[in-house]
């Protein structure tokens, strides 16, 4: 455990992850929210609700770049400040609203939306040394597990207890609220102080198909682990079992929870293509599940691949991105997970449709394999003339001189 020491050792690192962890639990909340407050209180149909959701991921996905960009130019507050005060002026109204609406208050303020998930990143590497930020960013993984756990069951037992109009407003003004300490706090994004605007790195010096690579890689992992979601449900429900849904899902996070330590603890990194590809192999075993008992065990095993997958994927982008323009870069990462979650619904619900759970969990964990295969070949195609060791082992990571060239 010297590594989690050393890592909590530092107080920018403690703080931003148990900061992050709380913010993100109101983050989960609010999907689960949306779609019960258009289904129960709006009396819509789980079309609209599912519309709704649709409308948000493609917002949130496309402000991540942009605003990253911003980030890299402009610095923290210039950025988040007209996404708190558009938050709150949008979801102080939406929640009393109709349908169509909400749906445009809902799309427009995911535009501005506030880049939690990036900032918590950025503070991170910006706060670690490349021997540090394994650990660092594991744990940040293992703190996004914990949210998503929590954050769902708070949603609905606030929509029980209270109205969703009661709840839904609420809860985006935590969100508000997440902004402004934010906004107070104004964690070192970098790691030398610098002039807003300073050592902005052109696009160019770091869009390549390495970093293309490891976003696909992200997208890729993000939509196995979102089609296996959705394939539990059927699982569950062709055992007949439908009161061991909330344990068999605990498992699974539990998996991921301990799977994300153990990464972090590791004195090497494994490379992400070849965590991705692992991934999908042990998804597949949970297509032959033949009750609750075996689907939780091989449910358990897929989730000890899930965050050291993603964590693998940030940590190497952080180390070929310079530091002016990891906010955009982060920014694209981040966009690339949101739509590979949504395609992961999407292929989970036309397996399930065609061949049921076996189906679901089978192409979600072959997909996996195939894409984390292809982007390997991808890279090692493109670089292999020129390709420099680094720190990782898989996708090829330029040296420091290559960086340090980059971010002059």
């Amino acid at each position: 455990m010297r590594a989690y020491r050393d890592v909590l050792a530092i107080g920018a690192v403690r703080n931003i992850v148990l900061l992050g962890a709380l913010v993100r639990i109101p983050h989960f909340a609010g999907a689960v929210l949306l779609a019960v407050h258009v289904v129960e209180t709006l009396h819509g149909s789980f079309l609209q609700a599912g519309t709704l959701a649709m409308v948000v991921t493609v917002c949130v996905a496309a402000s991540g770049p942009w605003r990253g960009r911003l980030v890299d130019r402009f610095g923290l507050r210039a950025t988040i400040a007209p996404a708190i005060v558009l938050g709150a002026v949008c979801w102080s109204v939406a929640p009393f609203v109709g349908y169509l609406p909400l749906l445009v208050l809902a799309g427009i303020s995911g535009l501005y939306d506030i880049p939690v998930f990036s900032v918590v990143r950025l503070a991170i590497i910006a706060a670690t040394t490349e021997q540090q930020r394994q650990p660092a960013l594991a744990l940040e993984a293992v703190s996004v597990e914990a949210a998503f756990m929590v954050g769902p069951v708070l949603g609905v037992a606030a929509a029980l207890h209270w109205s969703t109009t009661a709840a839904l407003l609420g809860n985006q003004m935590c969100m508000v609220l997440a902004g402004i300490l934010l906004w107070v706090w104004n964690p070192k994004l970098r790691s030398e102080e610098s002039a807003d605007g300073a050592g902005l790195v052109a696009r160019r010096a770091w869009f390549r198909v390495d970093f293309v690579a490891l976003c696909g890689i992200a997208a890729a992992a993000v939509c196995v682990v979102s089609a296996s979601e959705l394939t539990f449900l059927s699982a569950v429900r062709g055992f007949g079992a439908d009161r061991w849904l909330g344990v068999i899902l605990a498992v699974w996070g539990l998996g991921s929870l301990l799977g994300g330590l153990l990464y972090g603890a590791l004195r090497r990194p494994i490379p992400a293509d070849v965590l991705l590809i692992a991934l999908g192999v042990v998804t597949v075993p949970m297509a032959i599940a033949v009750g609750p008992l075996t689907l939780g065990i091989t449910g358990f095993v897929a989730g000890l691949l899930c965050a050291p997958a993603l964590t693998a994927a940030i940590d190497q982008l952080s180390r070929i991105v310079p530091e002016g323009g990891r906010g955009e870069a982060i920014g694209w990462h981040g966009a690339a997970m949101t739509l590979g979650g949504a395609f992961g619904s999407v292929l989970g619900g036309s397996m399930i449709e065609i061949g049921g759970a076996r189906a679901g969990f089978g192409v979600a964990g072959i997909f996996g394999i195939a894409a984390g295969v292809g982007l390997a070949l991808l890279v090692g195609m493109r670089s292999a003339p020129k390709a420099v060791t680094g720190p990782t082992l898989g996708l090829s990571v330029p040296g420091p001189d290559r960086v340090g060239a980059g971010a002059r």
